[in-house]
């Protein structure tokens, strides 16, 4: 058990693996600012409209509040990993394309370093940049036609160290150290025997979310949860450089360009949760101040973001010798998500409904769970695309007993 794990960590060190089976088409979106900012949970929270700030539970992995890690069993070690597949529809103005990719989002390791101390590291996407643009222009006095093809990868990655404390039966607070950095590359081809330019940015920041969360019994069998984190403001440096070469991809002009700024605005959020043991409530509110930050352009602007969340989930229980453990679990989930971009006076909006299941292998070890979404981003208002999307997130959650003095013989 123990060498799979290990396996496990060689993976995260490998980071951000991505496997598209459509490059340039996840999100023409995502060709703004510093690219789609990642507004869901990729662990068992997903099936629940990725709500979660509010929960504290033994079986998983919950980096919506670092907090929750002061809750974490003692003597479990915790490893996780989630792909996800996506399959997109874009309509709009003569527009009508379908694309899918497949990728990974998040890899992460966690434990219970002492009776109060909970630990969690990993990597998940805090944006992504992934689009391909095509469009014709006239070379000036001729009227030729010609095809310009401008294209965005990467993203900025989140690798986290979080740590948490729980400081009685019912409160634990944490701390999320997570580093900012990514490639965000853009590339532009004028005609099919013409120059190609290359805009190379990048970014390098740390990064710091801090969480509080309460548990407690309520009435009967029942069980209440809040929880409130803070993801602090932070301003990226982003340096720049262009690249132009010819068909042969000879280099023929460098420039290191004088660095920009971009700023990542504080994050307040909120959740509730309700449960007794079988079934479970929660709610997430998160609003994200933008205003008065950054730059305006022609093309787009910024303005205060806000999600909500709601997911209800349905466990069955399975008894062996005197004891109940979760067996099957069942979810459904909503989430409207007020993103802060704005297009020509569209605030775009992403609405989607979700709904997960979760299963034990015989030994208990390992949990499968696959969540799928279905949602819709966007406006074909004013000449923008609408995304109709499908998402399929597997989660595989293998939880092992480690830390344990053997009794001599």
């Amino acid at each position: 058990m123990r060498i799979k794990i290990f396996t496990g960590f060689i993976l995260l060190l490998l980071c951000h693996t991505t496997i598209k089976a459509q490059h340039g088409l996840n999100s023409l979106y995502s060709a703004y600012g510093i690219g789609d900012l990642e507004e869901k949970d990729y662990s068992r929270n997903f099936g629940l409209g990725s709500a979660g700030i509010g929960r504290s539970h033994t079986g998983y992995l919950n980096e919506l509040n670092p907090a929750s890690y002061g809750n974490l069993p003692t003597q479990n070690f915790f490893f996780e990993i989630s792909p996800r597949v996506q399959q997109v529809t874009y309509t709009g103005n003569n527009v009508s394309q379908n694309a899918w990719d497949l990728t990974f989002k998040k890899l992460a390791v966690g434990f219970k370093a002492t009776k109060f101390w909970g630990i969690s590291a990993g990597i998940t996407p805090f944006t992504t940049i992934n689009y391909k643009l095509v469009n014709t222009h006239f070379v000036t006095g001729t009227g030729v036609p010609v095809t310009a093809t401008t294209t965005g990868t990467g993203g900025i990655n989140r690798p986290y160290i979080s740590n948490a404390i729980r400081i009685n039966k019912n409160f634990s607070v944490g701390v999320s150290t997570a580093f900012l950095f990514g490639p965000m590359n853009t590339l532009q081809a004028i005609g099919t025997d013409s120059f190609l330019t290359e805009h190379k940015r990048y970014t390098f920041k740390p990064n710091f979310t801090a969480g509080v969360q309460y548990i407690g019994k309520i009435k009967d069998s029942w069980e209440l949860g809040l929880g409130a984190t803070y993801r602090f403001e932070s301003r990226l440096q982003i340096r720049e450089k262009i690249n132009i070469t010819d068909k042969d991809e000879t280099s023929l002009y460098k420039e290191q360009l004088e660095s920009t700024y971009f700023t990542l605005p504080a994050q307040y959020g909120a959740g509730i949760s309700l449960s007794n043991g079988t079934f479970t409530w929660v709610a997430d509110y998160r609003r994200q101040a933008w205003n008065g930050l950054n730059k305006k352009t022609n093309s787009y602007v910024y303005r205060d973001g806000e999600r909500y969340a709601m997911g209800v989930e349905y466990a069955l229980k399975k008894h062996y010798l005197y004891q109940t453990f979760e067996g099957t679990v069942f979810q459904a989930g909503f989430s409207y998500n007020k993103t802060p971009l704005v297009i020509k006076d569209q605030q775009i909006k992403d609405i989607s409904g979700t709904l997960g299941i979760s299963f034990p292998n015989s030994t208990g070890q390992l949990r499968y769970y696959m969540g799928i979404e279905a949602g819709q981003r966007g406006t074909s208002k004013n000449g923008l695309i609408k995304e109709n999307y499908f998402n399929v997130l597997f989660n595989f959650t293998l939880r092992d007993i480690w830390f344990f003095k053997r009794l001599a013989q």
